[in-house]
């Protein structure tokens, strides 16, 4: 009977969050109050799970010199689409397809996001790609974080060429073993706060901490993906109001729409952490309004069943009050310092030196065992280097180019060296 009581809100936690938010924009949708203001606008175009149709079977036109985004100095002018054979769809998102790719010439594999640019304009989403661009150019020296190693466009699409990770979603393996022990849960929780460090580092708050954007390498080490939602520019006292996240995660000052500054991540590793251990987010509920009322009202209750040392890290990392909690004062030296990971060599763990508790053992690039059967499945679009002859539909040549102006990237040659 218990364990029925424990499997009941994990199944449905589980079936909620692979259904999307969809419930979530429909209690929104249909208070035409909440629906004019702005900030539950720009929610909704962050949260809608739409797919843009990608089959279309017209060939791709180059741009022509009036279409082409200033690729500057540093950019690709020679990749294109045809450079790669596109194997298998390994991810989706409401812009566009993630794809394992082979690179004709090189042989060597690749994770390409291929995003529609009329989907993306259509929703007033360029700042946020653009931002992803940004910190992806700055994540080539952690080896936590997902590495870009070159940009390109096409007439209608915009394609990141990225480090190809094949160990599987930290949800993954979570929805397989509904929790961790603490010392597996210890050692992701320290690669994840290297990593969330590290871009804190650059004055970049991340801010959608999840288990979906926390991969394993084939290895079993973890790398943070999906940067669409890091605010750029946050000094060290700074501060951002935007609404943005994913509802289980959202901190209180989110919800509240106060300030809120880089210690929303700390509390994001709180919440991943916690579900880790437990197998559910903390102040989880089925019921979205109750959900948010909890993670503003509702005191943190922790089960007898971890040690004192998680349950002090956890009470300070999910802290309501932003001030008080671990981190406020010193950031990632406080959650490094702490006595739960007393245990972690940090020098060894930045050089992978710790060997992970879970080994993924996957056979090679084409093992895609991790990733979930809904995307693998899927047939790849022939339109992936195609598009409709009418480039876009929604927005003029102009407002593409200067939405996405300066996208097309490729490394220094030393940056790999």
């Amino acid at each position: 009977m218990k364990e029925d009581t424990i499997k009941s809100p994990l199944k449905a936690f589980m079936k909620q969050r692979r259904m999307g938010l969809n419930d979530f924009i429909q209690k929104i949708a249909n208070n035409s109050y909440a629906c004019k203001h702005p900030e539950v606008q720009s929610i909704l175009k962050i949260s809608q799970p739409q797919e843009p149709e990608l089959m279309n079977n017209n060939p791709s036109p180059p741009p022509s010199p009036s279409q082409q985004i200033n690729l500057g100095p540093s950019s690709n002018p020679h990749a294109k689409p045809s450079d790669f054979h596109f194997l298998k769809v390994i991810g989706k998102g409401s812009f566009g397809k993630v794809l394992l790719a082979r690179h004709k010439v090189e042989e060597a594999f690749y994770a390409v996001k291929v995003l529609q640019k009329k989907a993306i304009l259509k929703k007033k989403e360029e700042k946020h790609i653009m931002s992803e661009r940004n910190v992806l150019l700055k994540n080539v020296k952690h080896p936590f974080l997902v590495g870009l190693h070159f940009s390109f466009q096409t007439a209608d699409k915009l394609y990141f060429v990225l480090d190809y990770i094949n160990g599987g979603e930290l949800f993954y393996h979570l929805q397989r073993e509904r929790c961790f022990l603490e010392p597996r849960a210890r050692f992701y929780a320290a690669e994840i706060a290297s990593a969330l460090g590290y871009l804190h580092s650059l004055n970049i708050v991340y801010r959608d901490l999840k288990p979906e954007n926390i991969l394993l390498d084939s290895q079993g080490h973890i790398v943070l993906t999906d940067f669409g939602l890091c605010k750029e520019n946050i000094e060290h006292n700074g501060t951002t109001s935007t609404f943005c996240g994913t509802p289980e995660y959202l901190a209180p000052e989110v919800l509240h729409k106060q300030p809120y500054d880089r210690t929303v991540d700390w509390w994001c590793l709180g919440a991943v952490l916690y579900e880790m251990l437990y197998g559910l987010p903390p102040f989880y509920s089925r019921n979205t309004a109750e959900m948010y009322d909890n993670i503003l009202n509702k005191p943190l209750q922790l089960k007898p069943n971890i040690t004192n040392s998680a349950r002090h890290l956890l009470e300070g990392l999910l802290q309501k009050d932003r001030t008080r909690r671990l981190g406020a004062k010193d950031d990632f030296m406080e959650i490094k310092s702490h006595v739960f990971f007393s245990l972690i060599n940090w020098d060894d763990l930045i050089h992978k030196r710790i060997t992970p508790p879970f080994n993924p053992n996957v056979s090679g690039p084409s093992d895609l065992r991790h990733f979930d059967p809904e995307f693998t499945e899927e047939p790849v679009p022939n339109s992936i280097g195609r598009s409709p002859d009418s480039i876009l539909i929604t927005a003029s040549v102009k407002e593409a180019a200067e939405a996405f102006l300066g996208f097309s990237y490729a490394p220094p040659m030393d940056s790999f060296l």
